[in-house]
Formats: structure tokens, C-alpha cells, sequence
């Protein structure tokens, strides 16, 4: 392989990170976006549970099930060649035991060709991440706003204002890391917070409205191309707004049928 399709990996990460090359992120659920995402160049795919919202249409990710994380995570990486996909544990899939946690993250490495997995949490999912760790499974950590944790939280808000929350997400950070979590996803958290958190930590630091600080970026691939129109959160850039332009193109599409104009001549056999 030439050094633009060389595999991501976690070492990859890591060098990143020393080197001071920002890593780019998304989220795909599918095998043609992820196939396209990773034609474009991103550096890792997450196969998030916020499929739940975007794709199943919950209102929230905690309906989703490991049966559907597997589903569309295996989708997902019959379309990569190069970038790094992660597959995202849904509620209630480490919280029971250690031993769940260990099981349901197996999986995702046996049945669908991840490369490693991502929970959400603190101290409190430590030493599921060092079991992890320990059998070979490469871990992603989440802090911030962790949205598995939506109805604690009282809804979607920045996390780690004030000395003594910025003070919990810190400490969690770097037990994070010394339980062996290769990187580290910072979702609504303040920038200086996010940014003391990149600089004193080994491992990449990956934002979503945690400021430019951070060693990388992720976003919601529905959020940044404009087809999810439920909800746009302040983080979100649109790079495209494809929604009104897939509307128009049904639209078209429908009349032109109603009216005979499609199928013409040059459409049939």
C-alpha cells in the first residue's frame, strides 16, 4: 500500500499525536457513506450509537441495541480500506459487569472487523477498559457530555464548567489513559479544559465542541452534510446542505413519473 491507503491504526494514532498532525474523524452507519468517507481520506470512521437518532429515528441512543451496533458496524467496514472504525458500545452493554463489558466488546472485533471500541464514562468504566486493554481490544474514552447519560444530565449541556467539574473531567482524563484507552473523545466541554486535557495527556484527545485544541475532530457525518434536520447542535459546521436538494431531486422524480417524462426511450431496453 502507498502511504495514503497504509491502514490507520492505533500506533497511527499515537504518531499523529506526536507529530502534531490533527486527526479527522466522522460517523458512519453504512457500507456506501463509510465507503465514500473513506475514498475522501478521513483518518477514522466511528459507527456511533447516535445511529439511533439519525438513522432509526429514537429520540434518544438509548433504545439501541448490540444486535443493531453489530449490524451496521459490520456494513461499515465492508466499505474501508484505510481508515480506523470504531465501534460504538451501546447503553447497557459494559455498565452491568466487567464481564459483560468484555463480552459485547469482543464482539465488535469477532463479528464485524472493528478495530477497537468506544464507551462513555470516568473512573467508573476504569477497569473495564483495562480488561479490555489486556485481551487486545484497543479502547476509545468519551468524557464530556456523554449522551448515554442524557437523562442524568437533564438534557444536552456543556460539562466541566466551574473549578470543581473541570477539576472530575481532568482526573478522568488521565485515569482514562492509565487504564490503557489509546484516545480520548471530549464532547461539549469547555476549550481550556479540553486544551489542559490535550496537552497533559500521551494519547490523542478527539473533540465535538471541546475548541481547536484538541489532536483531532469528530462530527455526526448526517449534522455536517445537512440531511438530519431535527436538531443542529451549535458545534456543528455544514459543510453541505443536502436535504433541501434530495427533497427537490424526489420531487422531480415523482412528477416526472406522474407525467410519463421518465421512463423515456434512453432509460429502456
Amino acid at each position: 500500500m502507498s502511504p495514503e491507503t497504509t491502514r490507520v491504526t492505533t500506533a497511527v494514532f499515537r504518531d499523529m499525536k506526536r507529530r502534531g498532525v490533527k486527526i479527522s474523524m466522522l460517523t458512519a452507519y453504512d457500507y456506501p457513506t463509510a465507503f465514500l468517507l473513506d475514498q475522501s481520506g478521513i483518518d477514522a470512521l466511528l459507527v456511533g450509537d447516535s445511529l439511533g437518532m439519525v438513522v432509526l429515528g429514537y429520540a434518544t441512543t438509548l433504545p439501541v441495541t448490540m444486535d443493531e451496533m453489530i449490524h451496521h458496524t459490520k456494513a461499515v467496514c465492508r466499505g474501508v480500506q484505510r481508515a480506523m472504525v470504531i465501534g460504538d458500545m451501546p447503553f447497557m452493554s459494559y455498565q452491568v459487569s466487567v464481564e459483560d463489558a468484555l463480552r459485547n466488546a469482543g464482539r465488535f472485533l469477532k463479528e464485524t472487523d472493528a478495530q477497537a471500541v468506544k464507551l462513555e464514562g470516568g473512573r467508573e468504566v476504569a477497569e473495564a477498559i483495562r480488561r479490555m486493554t489486556a485481551c487486545g481490544i484497543p479502547v476509545m474514552g468519551h468524557l464530556g457530555l456523554t449522551p448515554q447519560s442524557i437523562q442524568q444530565f437533564g438534557g444536552f449541556k456543556v460539562q466541566g464548567r466551574g473549578d470543581e467539574a473541570a477539576r472530575r473531567i481532568i482526573e478522568d482524563a488521565r485515569i482514562i489513559e492509565e487504564a490503557g484507552a489509546f484516545s480520548l473523545v471530549l464532547e461539549c466541554v469547555p476549550a481550556d479544559v479540553a486544551g489542559e486535557i490535550t496537552r497533559s495527556l500521551g494519547i490523542a484527545t478527539i473533540g465535538i465542541g471541546a475548541g481547536a485544541d484538541c489532536d483531532g475532530q469528530v462530527l455526526v457525518t448526517n449534522d455536517m452534510l445537512g440531511t438530519f434536520e431535527r436538531f443542529t447542535p451549535r458545534f456543528v459546521k455544514k459543510y453541505a446542505d443536502f436535504a433541501p436538494q434530495m427533497r427537490e431531486a424526489v420531487r422531480r422524480y415523482a412528477e416526472e413519473v406522474r407525467s410519463g417524462a421518465f421512463p423515456g426511450k434512453e432509460h429502456s431496453f
